[in-house]
């Protein structure tokens, strides 16, 4: 789950890294209010999950709680990337003199952190990466050791900075990481880092990812941090369900059991739709190795709620799953959507009690559902049917 800025910024201030003072504002006049309490110059900043926000005019910065009320009804509402802007945050002003750049995020491939950190900062790291690489510092971390004080400061001074301002920005690394494993992150950036005309060290624009895992197990109380008003519905009803789903933006609804199935369905429908009018799929959806018919029925419910599916393709290689559980779980779910049910749907049994599910279809004659003896006859099937 990706934060907004300002739910990391609290994260940052929880854990005292510092931070400049933030107040959020959905109206021009909360705004206004902020900027009165805050007091001094203030920067009006527009809360979306995505960068460019300040080419995008995202980010103003405001003399006045009259100016802070012209900015948020300038970003409220503005269209950055996609993201509608529905919130701001009113932050205090800060007399930048430096700006650093650091990251701690999880690097799956070795099974460990990396840290990057660099004495230049403001830019888009992607560029600094590619056009001056050396000028980025990336340090990997063995997880059941992590950093310290002194790891820190070796960070640090292979990001550039000199020998004043490396403990200084030592000291804030070791929060940020704490942060990092404390919260059960995947990624928490700081850019830009800066140093103040006093000479103080602030995290001044956060970035926090959290691993929905951790969120489940260790952290219940990241749930509350869910933006529940901009989540897709769908996805929120699958994730209410136990269901692994992503909704893409094809025709055909794809249910399978095993992610490594349902990647290689997306892809087998993609080809299959290029001959088909050039459908695609609508979705992946995951119902997982030991699926039972009410986990089945409850993604069936998911996908058919998609207006833009036109078919549907069930893939499900039995093993721990059961066919028949499988083929119970789509005879429930067209029972209990009754006249609701109306989309095509084509499945493709193997493994498991496969001749036993077959029989469960063929019993229950529904003329929605169709059966394929293999996933390249089943997903040509959808794709033409997506496409009638």
């Amino acid at each position: 789950m990706d934060l907004y800025e300002y739910q990391a910024r609290d994260l940052f201030e929880k854990y005292e890294v510092p931070v400049l003072a933030g107040i959020i504002a959905d109206t021009p006049e909360e705004a206004k209010a902020a900027a009165e309490k805050l007091g001094g110059v203030v920067v009006v900043k527009a809360q979306v999950k995505t960068g460019g926000r300040g080419k995008a005019g995202g980010v103003k910065v405001a003399k006045t709680p009259e100016d802070a009320y012209e900015a948020a009804k300038a970003i409220l509402g503005l269209d950055i990337k996609g993201h509608v802007v529905k919130r701001v945050m009113v932050a205090a002003g800060a007399q930048i003199e430096k700006e650093f750049y650091f990251s701690v995020l999880l690097d799956r491939s070795n099974r460990s952190y990396l840290l990057l950190a660099s004495v230049e900062g403001g830019m888009e790291i992607e560029e600094l990466a590619v056009e001056r690489p050396e000028a980025l510092a990336k340090i990997e971390v063995n997880p059941l050791t992590g950093i310290d004080a002194a790891k820190a400061l070796e960070i640090a001074k292979a990001g550039g900075f000199d020998d004043e301002l490396a403990p200084k920005v030592a000291d804030v690394f070791v929060k940020l990481y704490n942060v990092y494993t404390g919260e059960g992150a995947t990624l928490v950036e700081v850019n830009p880092l800066i140093q103040d005309a006093s000479g103080n060290i602030i995290a001044l624009d956060g970035k926090v990812t959290l691993d929905d895992n951790a969120t489940e197990v260790r952290h219940p109380e990241h749930e509350l941090l869910e933006d529940k008003d901009a989540a897709d519905p769908l996805e929120a009803k699958a994730k209410a369900s136990g269901l692994n789903y992503v909704k893409l933006d094809g025709q055909v609804g794809i249910i399978g059991n095993g992610a490594g199935l349902v990647m290689s369905t997306l892809d087998v429908v993609a080809y299959a739709g290029e001959n088909h009018g050039g459908v695609k799929p609508a979705n992946f959806l995951d119902i997982g190795g030991g699926a039972s018919a009410t986990v089945m029925a409850a993604g069936l419910d998911v996908i058919l709620g998609d207006e833009q599916v036109k078919s549907v393709f069930v893939n499900v290689f039995g093993g721990i799953t059961s066919c028949v559980a499988v083929a119970e779980g789509i005879v429930k779910a067209l029972e209990i959507l009754g006249d609701a049910a109306t989309k095509p749907l084509v499945v493709r049994l193997d493994g498991n009690q496969v001749e036993e599910g077959r029989a469960i279809l063929a019993a229950a004659n529904n003329p929605l559902v169709t059966l394929a003896a293999g996933m390249d006859e089943g997903a040509d099937k959808a794709a033409e049917l997506a496409n009638a």
